[in-house]
């Protein structure tokens, strides 16, 4: 049994990079075994940040502090979240691009997320992408869906 509370499972998709792209988040309360899905699309953006996206958003959606564990494919977020985001914050969100300071991509939601990470315990947990993942592939099936839905 999990030392968590709440799973989150969070996917983006994107048809172009940029193109249009949609972000879904699966929230799943342990105790009850409640579930919440939700997605969403923008008509130009990346991969990228439809992953942060899909982690915002699933955080968000948390009325309480709480203990989540979070199920994502995203190396980006993974990496983010665990290695780059204190240095970037330390930088104020700027990085070393060859030998001149740049804003970090996308540090509006890195941003948002470094708050919503604050108000919560979390772990990242690497899953593998179309792999099979049940959780994984309902949440690239919604953010797929909510993309199209734009034509």
């Amino acid at each position: 049994m999990s030392n968590y509370d709440v799973h989150l499972f969070t996917d983006g998709a994107c048809s172009g990079n940029p193109g249009p792209g949609g972000w879904a988040f699966i929230l799943r309360h342990l105790p009850t075994g409640k579930e919440v899905e939700k997605s969403g699309a923008s008509t130009l953006t990346t991969n990228n940040r439809m992953e942060l996206e899909a982690v915002v958003q699933g955080l968000k959606a948390l009325n309480r502090a709480c203990r989540v564990e979070l199920f994502t494919d995203s190396t980006y977020v993974g990496k983010g979240i665990s290695e780059w985001m204190t240095k970037w914050k330390r930088n104020n969100w700027k990085r070393k691009d060859g030998n001149r300071w740049v804003p970090v991509k996308n540090d509006d939601l890195w941003q948002q997320l470094d708050e919503l990470i604050s108000m919560h315990d979390i772990k990242y947990t690497k899953v593998l992408g179309h792999s099979g993942h049940p959780e994984n592939e309902r949440c690239d099936e919604l953010a797929v869906a909510a993309y199209q839905a734009l034509h």
